[in-house]
């Protein structure tokens, strides 16, 4: 265990409002107590480091100028709000980060008034503080709305559509844009932090406000050409030219770790009659600890470290992670092949696609936050004879559904939708779960989805998507390790819409058949094993693909077995909903078959452990023995139970 650091004026304050009771020179010294508290805290924990480092003085300057929290603050992502969090009374539940029953790894409604917005996703800030901005000055009452967004999120075309939006809300909405990465201002020195100071202050605002008042009695041409030269004069000294188009009053850049500019800064837009404001500070990812700034990416999210050597502790050697086996596994089928290309969205190393990259960089392409545009791009790739894969988390694919079903699948386009971080995500919680692909995507005519059952399976499913032409298909795998099969030398093409028994059979009479897709399929094997012990036979099938079905396999199992059971880690509407409809239709429920459907909750399951969300889901062996069992002494009616 790391030693807790002295912290001795952090100690004093529980709250922006005994931050508010300091004085200004004080502050610094509070800045670097917090630092040391969010290093101290995340090195017991693991979770965002560099992102929360990056913003202390931020934060500390924001919560010391603005009325928090009725000035609603706001977050973008909220992987840098540790430092938030430790000074809005949550400091001593910081080390319940991430765990289950713990504080979230994000920003949170249900946690704190001073979390007005939930935020894991990206690029929402400046919307959701609109809103706020704008409830308040319809209400009359006070207020302001405070986005915080990173410059990574800024590639998202909803921040602009938001920008595009703000100007009713006046000098209530202010956005705050943290540049730590993309260096899209020029170097921030003592002439930019002086101008900063200028342009916001109330003697400048004053003067540009006669000015205006002056011009409005000119002619009309006269009064566009005076705006245009306000602008162009502001932008050539400080930049900032595409926020103004867009109705914003651009202040910077400055120094984000320089509270002596922070802060009157901050206070003279709060104290502003100008607005919408954008506020442009520049950063440093890690500040303050040396390992995070010599490698942002290595300490962007961390494992428990040690805090003096910065030494992360490393999981046991195990299987390979299946981010890890689809990267291979694609590398090795654009080795053979010019027309395989890969696209990510902000996420190459999440996704394997750094390793793509590496291998083929002129045809890997990060598009940045913007998932609605990877789609289409990737569908335009398609269309143009390239066999393209989108690689991208199942809740980030969420983002972009629209252009999944618009541009995709009714013009039967053959995207490849590589689909990580599938089911239940452990400490990123409900805001990360991958539990809705297979239901969004299955509805949809054209596409064809596959659920990998272990690394070996991805690697066939990999290879299957690679030659498949006709159409669009996903297929969707999980975070974490393999199981250890062996991974085959050479990849099967498998046939679209057909499943495997692996366990018993088909074609001969039996008790019970459990009908697994994806990585359930290992508890379900464990669960044929028990079921057997008590005299029940069973046969296991892995699916494969919740579309299209093996209707055949599913029809031969209901009609040879006494209980059917469908197990997934996904949520309503999907592979039971499916199966269920085929028997329905083709009648097979009429004869009394019981048939239950094992799947997620329908709840937002919070942060734990892997293993325990998905006990407390329902879907480990014992919960599949007991669903078995309940539908054996169910009475043969045909009425089917609704599993709770």
């Amino acid at each position: 265990m790391n030693a807790e650091p002295a912290t001795p004026l952090l100690d004093t304050v529980t709250t922006p409002d005994d931050l508010r009771q300091l004085k200004a020179d004080q502050l610094q010294q509070l800045a670097a107590e917090l630092r040391a508290e969010t290093i101290s805290t995340v090195g017991e924990t693991g979770g965002h480091l560099g992102s929360g480092l990056g913003v202390v003085e931020l934060t500390v300057a924001i919560h010391y100028v603005f009325n928090t929290p009725e000035d609603r603050l706001i977050w973008d992502v909220g992987h840098q709000a540790y430092p938030h969090k430790i000074l809005t009374g949550r400091r001593e539940r910081m080390r319940t980060l991430r765990q289950g029953g713990g504080l979230s790894g994000f920003t949170k409604r249900s946690e704190s008034e001073y979390d007005p917005f939930g935020t894991a996703h990206s690029s929402t800030s400046i919307s959701a503080a609109l809103g706020f901005a704008m409830a308040n000055k319809i209400k009359g009452v006070p207020g302001r709305g405070i986005a915080v967004i990173g410059d990574g999120a800024m590639s998202a075309g909803m921040a602009y559509e938001a920008m595009n939006n703000a100007e009713a809300a006046g000098n209530r909405l202010i956005v705050i844009l943290n540049d730590n990465d993309m260096s899209i201002a020029p170097p921030v020195g003592g002439l930019s932090s002086y101008l900063a100071r200028l342009v916001s202050s109330g003697k400048f605002l004053g003067l540009r406000e006669l000015a205006r008042r002056f011009a409005r009695k000119l002619p009309r041409q006269l009064q566009v050409a005076a705006r245009k030269t306000d602008e162009f004069a502001r932008g050539m000294a400080m930049g900032g030219t595409l926020f103004e188009e867009l109705g914003f009053y651009y202040v910077g850049p400055l120094d984000g770790h320089d509270l002596d500019t922070l802060v009157p800064v901050l206070e003279n837009v709060r104290d502003a009659a100008e607005g919408p404001i954008l506020i442009h500070v520049v950063t440093q990812k890690g500040k303050g600890y040396e390992f995070a700034e010599k490698a942002a990416d290595k300490y962007h999210g961390v494992q428990k470290f040690n805090v003096v050597t910065g030494e992360q502790t490393k999981a046991p050697a195990g299987p390979p992670s299946y981010t890890g086996v689809f990267a291979k596994a694609l590398i090795a089928e654009a080795e053979h092949d010019d027309t395989i290309c890969a696209i990510t969205a902000a996420m190459p190393s999440g996704t394997g696609l750094d390793k793509f990259a590496s291998a083929f960089p002129d045809r890997s392409f990060d598009v940045g936050i913007a998932e609605q545009h990877a789609v289409t791009f990737a569908a335009g790739l398609a269309a143009q004879g390239m066999r393209p894969f989108c690689a991208i988390y199942s809740t980030f694919l969420q983002r972009a559904f629209d252009q999944v079903v618009h541009d995709v699948a009714i013009q039967n386009l053959p995207v490849r939708f590589a689909i990580d971080r599938a089911g239940l995500v452990g400490a990123d919680g409900a805001t990360h779960a991958g539990s809705f692909d297979v239901t969004y995507l299955a509805t949809l005519p054209n596409m064809v989805v596959m659920a990998a059952a272990d690394e070996a399976e991805l690697v066939h499913m990999t290879h299957t998507a690679a030659l498949h032409d006709s159409g669009p298909i996903a297929f969707r795998y999980p975070r974490g390790n393999g199981t250890g099969v062996a991974l085959p030398e050479t990849p099967q093409r498998l046939e679209i819409g057909k499943g495997r028994i692996v366990r018993g059979s088909d074609k001969s009479a039996g008790k019970v058949a459990l009908l697994s897709i994806g990585t359930r399929l290992g508890e379900s094997l464990k669960a044929a094993d028990e079921l057997e012990a008590k005299g029940l036979t069973t046969t296991v099938a892995d699916l494969r693909f919740a579309k299209p079905l093996d209707t055949d396999l599913i029809r031969r199992l209901m009609l040879s077995h006494e209980v059917v059971v469908t197990i997934e880690e996904g949520s309503i509407g999907g592979l039971g909903a499916h199966v269920l409809t085929m028997a329905s239709d083709e009648g097979l429920t009429d004869a009394g078959l019981k048939i239950r459907t094992m799947r997620l909750p329908d709840v937002f399951q919070d942060q734990d452990k892997p293993e325990k969300q998905y006990d407390e889901a329902g879907l480990n062996a014992p919960q599949i023995v007991d669903t078995v069992l309940s539908a054996l002494r169910h009475n043969s009616t045909g009425v089917k139970e609704a599993r709770a």
